[in-house]
């Protein structure tokens, strides 16, 4: 049991998925997992932890923005002992040939900042996700027909951003869509010596204005679920 984790020893496996919704953690807990059981109830960030083909996987809520992916991700890693982590969300679309639905999987997160910058220092590190499940992901969602796209992010740690020109840069140098919390999750995961990746569902977009109506969401997202459970077990 941690500060935010109310999980008993073993209670957590060690391959953890991330959705920063607290309840489309129970969603995809009761949607894709057998006998899952609710591990975690701290602050309503539920965490629930069950069997997907016979392996043992947990699926814990990080909340929204990196310092509080930070903390999750921190526990999980260092008392829990989670050896791969996979941040199932939506993001915003940066690209035209980016759809609604679509799915990302980011191979680096670009950011400003983010709660190891005081570590980092000076430093401009790049935070990249795990070859071996970014390519079993990608292998997963091409047999599923899922249209995907492989590239870098923006983690953004702002929601209402009123930096129109720095979106235009990112969209200028290729970055596929915006979010939250990869870069964070990617910087934990190099430190300790973890596999990390974000497997993202397309929700809006910024060039389009788009947006994914809600009683389609579910569905969309069962794709990016499963891919994530896929690639963790390839």
């Amino acid at each position: 049991m941690t500060i935010h984790i109310g999980a008993k020893p073993g209670d957590i496996a060690e391959t953890v998925l991330m959705p920063g919704d607290p309840y489309r953690a129970k969603w995809a807990a009761e949607t894709f997992l057998k006998d899952a059981v609710c591990v975690n109830e701290v602050r309503g960030m539920l965490g629930f932890t069950g069997t997907w083909n016979g392996h043992r996987v947990t699926i814990q809520g990080s909340g929204m923005g990196m310092p509080s992916l930070s903390i999750y991700a921190n526990e999980l890693i260092s008392e829990y002992n989670a050896q791969t982590l996979i941040r199932i969300g939506s993001c915003g679309g940066m690209q035209d040939y980016v759809g609604i639905r679509d799915v990302i999987l980011a191979m680096t997160a670009t950011t400003l900042s983010t709660p190891s910058r005081g570590i980092m220092k000076e430093l401009n590190f790049a935070p990249c996700a795990d070859y071996g499940l970014l390519a079993a992901a990608a292998e997963a969602a091409a047999r599923k027909g899922t249209k995907t796209h492989v590239g870098g992010i923006y983690s953004s740690d702002v929601f209402y951003d009123e930096r129109p020109d720095l979106n235009e840069q990112m969209v200028r140098h290729g970055i596929l869509g915006v979010e939250m919390e990869a870069a964070e999750l990617y910087i934990l995961a190099a430190r300790h010596k973890r596999r990390a990746l974000a497997v993202l569902t397309v929700s809006d977009h910024l060039l389009t204005h788009e947006a994914l109506p809600a009683d389609q969401r579910e569905r969309s997202f069962g794709d990016m679920v499963e891919i994530a459970l896929e690639a963790a077990f390839t």
